[in-house]
């Protein structure tokens, strides 16, 4: 069971890791901008779509690494005070709402996505930025978050069962 946690969470790592580049791209893409529009008075008509479409993709793929790093925001007033065990049996009761909510992303992404993939939808707008690759992004992100998830919900259910956390 150690051996799929660890690919799981490799993979959010990986993934996490990899994204993050994105962000260089983006603050190139906004600083070209900046450069032409006000030094060169000669401004562009792609960058602010462009920006915008990678931070989409940013956002979309980073959601698992931030879950599998416990980025994610916590109300600690009382949780901290919980023992182990009756913290693992909250959370595999929030993990049920998440599930649903993740799962009905996941269903949802993939379906759109795919119809913009097909039908090559863009923006409409003077540059027509592409809007599947974000659309997409979403389907691919929403399912590395529910894998990842699912390893929280197993880590969870170990410490319930235990009264031990998985190493």
């Amino acid at each position: 069971m150690k051996i799929v946690l660890n690919v799981i969470d490799g993979i959010s790592h990986w993934t996490g890791k990899v994204t993050s580049f994105l962000i260089l791209i983006i603050t190139g893409v906004i600083l070209f901008e900046i450069f032409a529009r006000f030094i060169f008075a000669r401004p562009t008509i792609w960058a602010f779509e462009i920006s915008l479409a990678l931070y989409g993709i940013y956002v979309a793929l980073l959601g698992a690494y931030v879950l599998a790093t416990g980025g994610h925001v916590n109300v600690d007033i009382l949780y901290s005070r919980l023992s182990p065990r009756t913290r693992a049996g909250v959370n595999l009761f929030s993990w049920l709402i998440f599930f649903l909510w993740c799962g009905a992303l996941v269903w949802t992404a993939w379906i759109r996505g795919w119809e913009s993939l097909m039908a090559r939808e863009s923006e409409s707008t003077a540059f027509g930025c592409p809007i599947y690759p974000v659309k997409l992004s979403l389907a691919v992100g929403g399912s590395l978050l529910l894998l990842q998830g699912l390893a929280g919900y197993i880590r969870n259910f170990y410490t319930l069962l235990t009264g031990r956390e998985i190493d």
